[in-house]
Order: C-alpha cells, then structure tokens, then sequence
C-alpha cells in the first residue's frame, strides 16, 4: 500500500513539473510575424543596456549581422541611408552584432568603413537564438506597439525608395 502511495505521489508531482514547464514554453511565443517581439537588453558600444520595449511608441528595426558576413558588409550602407533618411521620426534602428571579438571586432570595422549605426552586443548569441535566427543577416520589423511585422532573412537595399517610404509611413501610424 505504501509503494502505491508514493508511486501516485511521483506521478502527481510529474505531472505538475511538467504542467509548469509547459506553461513556461507556452508564455514565450515565437518570434514570427504577428506576435510581440521578444524583449531584450544588451549593451550597445559603449557599454549602455538598451532594452527593446523602452522603444516603443517608435518603429524598431533589429538586424542581426557579423562583421565576418558578406552579404551584411553589402547591406550596411543601404542601412547607413535609412537610418539617416528617418532621423528625427519615431524609427529606431538597432544593429546586434553575433561576433564573438564583441566591441572590438564592431569597432574595427565601423572605424575602417566609416560606419555609423547603432550597434548593440550579441556576443554570446542570446538573443538571435531568442528570436531564432537561422544566420545572418536577419532583420525584423518591429510596430510601434512591440508587434512583428516583418522578418527579413538576407540582405536587401534598405535604402530603396519604396522601403523608405514603407517605414516612413509605418511611423505615421498609431
């Protein structure tokens, strides 16, 4: 009678693990278009956490890039452009970085390109495995209210008439 007990209590005690663990996968949902973006903090160049939902109320822009990555070497003056043409709208650009030489390898590069773009530290690859990447690049459009709208794998012109006016008019919209 005892062994059939503590046999009943194993299995209820199993069953509410995992209960809980389910309800933990389920409260994470994927990063896709359509649901809220994953919320992330990293550290951009010089050391300041930037937290992904203090954005909102601006349309987001997170790319994942290497400075390893030819086609995000081809990508970054496209990125250059957008970021200047939507100065001064509600538009963020955030840059992670996937290298593992972290600040170095960026400042490198940046200095050697005469680069400018915000760039943040994903040294250890946290977060593109949270938004699960498959390489690089990878771009996600983020609305104003912390919504996926769009998932980019490779490069593209960023800096296309019809790119900038898309964003431009996502930041109008409330």
């Amino acid at each position: 009678m005892k062994r059939w007990i503590s046999a009943v209590m194993l299995v209820a005690v199993l069953l509410v693990a995992l209960g809980c663990s389910k309800k933990k996968e389920q409260a994470a949902l994927p990063a896709v278009e359509g649901n809220p973006a994953p919320d992330f903090t990293v550290n951009d160049l010089s050391g300041k956490p930037v937290q992904l939902s203090s954005l909102r109320g601006k349309v987001v822009l997170v790319n994942f890039w290497a400075t390893w990555c030819p086609p995000c070497r081809a990508e970054i003056p496209s990125m250059v452009k957008l970021n200047q043409a939507m100065q001064g709208k509600p538009f963020q650009m955030l840059c992670l970085s996937i290298d593992e030489g972290g600040k170095e390898a960026v400042t490198s590069f940046f200095q050697k390109e005469n680069v400018t773009l915000p760039a943040l530290l994903d040294t250890d690859g946290k977060v593109a495995r949270i938004y699960g990447t498959t390489g690089v690049p990878e771009t996600f459009v983020v609305d104003q209210k912390g919504v996926i709208l769009k998932k980019v794998v490779g490069s593209m012109d960023w800096s296309s008439p019809e790119v900038v006016s898309a964003l431009d008019e996502l930041t109008r919209k409330k």
